[in-house]
């Protein structure tokens, strides 16, 4: 074997295992976000206080996990992933551990959506920014994966801690749950590095950008703004289903029923888990063949669809368990198909930072899909408008990545 034969056969090797360490990492902070909903009835009855008000908890989780990531991303680039992962995980598990302790709205504020909304962000916008460099050939695939670990985490716990809540309440699950993310993420997070000029990785597979764009010049592009805006109504309709499934899932009377001999709710957010988990990866290696715009496409008007048939079929326990994972299946993508198709368009030297910007979007998501979507079914007294305003916007994703995206991407990367 040559020594450049090896030196290939040794930058593979490592990225893998790079992947599997982000994999594990990304998987230790899923839990604040993807398990939420089931704090949200102990808060309430604990601190005595509205669903909108507690709900505000995850807005200011994801807006400070996605409106700081610019600069979390610019911190990742300039020092590396180690130390700051390490630290965004111990931050995402104190917050938790803190957040037991609160005795006012304010308190968890400040502990389960500051601390987490940091930590979770570090971790988060690191790991997206390790892919996207490790995998050039498979940039898709690559950060489905790693996305799919942050879905996919929480498969893990919901059980367990829909478990201990019942048994040791809310306080005690907050504490043994956040001591074990900080310290399954830190451990992974510790062994992470980023590629070298020495790392010889495969060539692109897909139209990429012929330069690396710096993002004061990528913010002032069309194309950017036009995936800011569409990344920012698919967030939006996949958090209002996430952070109020709960709170829907008992309006609609299909919460507590017995579905194969669980209850409907905690079975329906354990599948909803795998499937968010899985989507990632298949649809960001569907993109690495079919390209980045025709995925987004189908995806997104898959999602209109199940969507649709989630309401219709609402009363009904076991297919609202079924079409419930169908409609986690069509949402999940957008975290692999959005930094992927940026930094084909951008380049891979600003990529952290690059998509830290675009990440923003989620927050944006969080905002309108939360406190806002809870608001609506308040004064509405139905959750079918929310609902609604989710397909619409959907469909209209799908369509301008189809129609508008597709034409302008190309534009730019020939110019």
């Amino acid at each position: 074997m040559t020594a450049i034969s090896q030196a290939s056969a040794s930058t593979t090797s490592t990225r893998w295992v790079q992947l599997v360490l982000g994999l594990i990492a990304m998987a230790s902070i899923s839990s604040p976000q993807y398990v939420w909903t089931l704090f949200t009835k102990p808060f309430q009855d604990s601190l005595g206080v509205p669903l909108s008000a507690v709900q505000v908890t995850l807005t200011i989780l994801i807006v400070l996990q996605t409106w700081l990531s610019p600069a979390q991303g610019y911190f990742v680039d300039k020092f590396g992933p180690k130390l700051l992962i390490a630290f965004g995980c111990v931050l995402s598990g104190l917050g938790w551990v803190a957040s037991a302790y609160a005795t006012s709205l304010t308190m968890l504020y400040l502990t389960y959506g500051l601390l987490c909304g940091i930590g979770t962000g570090v971790v988060y916008i690191g790991i997206i920014g390790q892919m996207v460099r490790w995998f050039p050939d498979r940039r898709g695939f690559a950060t489905g994966m790693v996305a799919a670990g942050y879905g996919f985490g929480a498969i893990a716990t919901t059980f367990p801690i829909d478990s201990m809540l019942k048994s040791a309440g809310y306080q005690h699950t907050l504490v043994v749950f956040g001591i074990g993310m900080a310290i399954v993420g830190a451990a992974a997070a510790m062994l992470m590095r980023a590629p070298t000029s020495g790392d010889r990785l495969p060539p692109p597979a897909v139209l990429v950008a012929r330069k690396d764009v710096a993002p004061q010049a990528m913010l002032k592009t069309r194309v950017f703004w036009l995936m800011f805006v569409m990344m920012s109504m698919m967030s939006t309709g996949g958090l209002m289903v996430i952070l109020n499934f709960a709170a829907f899932s008992r309006s609609f009377g299909v919460a507590n029923v017995m579905v194969w001999g669980l209850a409907a709710l905690p079975l329906a957010l354990t599948v909803d888990r795998i499937t968010n988990g899985l989507t990632r990866p298949f649809f960001g290696w569907v993109s690495d063949r079919i390209g980045r715009e025709n995925t987004m496409g189908i995806a997104f008007l898959f999602e209109a669809a199940a969507i649709l048939g989630l309401v219709l079929v609402r009363d009904n326990a076991m297919l609202f368990v079924i079409l419930s994972a169908v409609v986690f299946f069509g949402w999940g993508e957008i975290f692999s198909l959005f930094p992927s198709t940026l930094t084909d368009t951008f380049g891979t030297k600003n990529a952290t930072t690059n998509y830290g910007f675009l990440y923003m979007a989620q927050g944006v998501g969080s905002v309108l899909g939360g406190p806002l979507a809870a608001l609506l079914f308040e004064n509405t007294g139905s959750w079918l408008p929310v609902f609604g305003i989710i397909i619409a916007m959907d469909v209209l994703t799908g369509l301008l990545a189809l129609f508008v995206l597709k034409p302008w991407r190309r534009a730019y990367a020939t110019a």
